[in-house]
């Protein structure tokens, strides 16, 4: 009796003002992985984490893999 689709799945969670600040000094793009339930959560997440590259806390939305 195996399941079709697992409840908790693994997402990634990507900064959006990295993506918005391309031409910076120091390039790259913070990222967090997390998971959530599909049945209760089944929107894109959005979570306020702190950004290393940015400095500060910021807006990480999930990205598709």
């Amino acid at each position: 009796m195996a399941k079709s689709k697992e409840i908790r799945v693994i997402i990634s969670l990507e900064c959006i003002e990295c993506e918005k600040n391309s031409e910076k000094k120091s390039q790259g793009i913070s990222r967090y992985s997390t998971q959530k339930n599909r049945r209760n959560t089944p929107m894109r997440l959005e979570l306020k984490k702190f950004c290393s590259y940015c400095g500060e806390h910021t807006i990480h939305k999930e990205i598709k893999k």
